[in-house]
């Protein structure tokens, strides 16, 4: 399975979970709360934010703008120049923390390139906008797709044409496109595993559920990248504040996310080489039952095991059973090796 390379850092399975804020259009079009969501995803530990490439001529057709007017409204207060983005990524660089942003048209596609964008994420409407996926595959960059309402045949075409045309590694994203999804019954976060094993590429998880729990489930069942929506105030207008993680969620999410990254470890059965130590602490060793002589020869029924483990071990009972005492012993005392003849 190959694994992404976003500006220097590993993301793929054996990595930290790689996690994204997603600021969207969360910074309602000021581009200093923009800022200050980036510093805020910064302070949490996040690996990237992530933003939002369309315009008003990229997302919706002129019909659907003349049947809702303020929707045409909203898309321009929301949009982000060019002239942002460049003043958004030279300050995603100057805080050391990485810029992304979902492409919607070959424009946009070309924007964030001459940005120097580590790669380019796919949302999950575009599974099947084929021509916009070869545009961005012929940048020979890493893809993260998203595949929230697509069938397993659409997410094969689409990594097809992605590979076909030139892209860098790609990495998937289980995702249910419904903000936030009504009950927990339609996440079906095993989802993660059926796409590693269909597809043999690193798999993620886009969260539209609302809390912490969900993101941290999907990082023990094996999600390496985690993109969450990412707010200062759950309060404040927009389209996406109220199901986004606010900092002291974030803060969880990338914490506990890496510690559970940790602690699942490896497949393979090892024994530490603190458990190894703590063995002695823990473990039994042979002691007598009762007062014996020198020369008495020793019993199973002659013979206890109790803590600490640092004598004649249980299992060598049968090295034990039968040999005489070259001292007389006490009850309870424990016995050495050198007690035996």
């Amino acid at each position: 399975m190959e694994k992404l390379n976003l500006a220097g850092r590993w993301v793929g399975p054996g990595e930290e979970p790689y996690i994204i804020a997603e600021i969207g259009s969360n910074h309602n079009g000021d581009i200093q709360l923009a800022k200050r969501l980036i510093d805020a995803a910064k302070s949490c530990g996040a690996d990237a934010v992530k933003f939002q490439s369309w315009s008003k001529s990229s997302l919706y057709s002129k019909a659907e703008y003349r049947r809702k007017p303020h929707l045409a409204d909203q898309i321009e207060r929301y949009q982000l120049t060019q002239e942002q983005h460049c003043e958004l990524t030279v300050y995603c660089q100057e805080e050391g923390i990485t810029f992304l942003s979902s492409c919607f048209s070959p424009e946009e596609v070309d924007m964030l390139d001459s940005l120097g964008v580590p790669g380019f994420k796919i949302a999950s409407m575009d599974v099947n906008y084929l021509s916009l996926l070869e545009y961005i595959a012929s940048k020979g960059k890493p893809v993260i797709l998203s595949t929230g309402m697509a069938t397993l045949g659409e997410i094969e075409r689409a990594l097809s044409v992605l590979r076909n045309g030139g892209a860098g590694p790609i990495a998937l994203f289980h995702c249910i496109s419904i903000y936030p999804p009504p009950s927990y019954e339609i996440i079906n976060l095993r989802n993660i595993t059926t796409l590693q094993q269909a597809f043999d590429v690193p798999v993620g998880f886009s969260d539209h559920t609302l809390g912490v729990a969900i993101p941290l489930t999907a990082i023990a069942l094996g999600a390496c990248i985690i993109e969450k929506h990412f707010t200062l105030n759950k309060n404040m207008e927009g389209w996406d504040h109220a199901i986004s993680a606010d900092p002291s969620e974030l803060e969880i999410i990338v914490r506990e996310g890496r510690n559970i990254s940790a602690a699942l470890g490896s497949t393979a059965r090892t024994v530490s080489e603190a458990e190894i130590e703590k063995r002695q602490a823990l473990r039994r060793r042979i002691v007598i039952k009762r007062d014996m002589r020198k020369g008495e020869r020793l019993l199973l029924e002659d013979l206890d095991f109790k803590r600490p483990g640092t004598g004649i071990r249980p299992d060598e009972i049968a090295y034990v059973v039968g040999r005489s005492l070259a001292r007389d012993v006490m009850a309870e005392e424990e016995l050495e090796w050198s007690d035996l003849v």
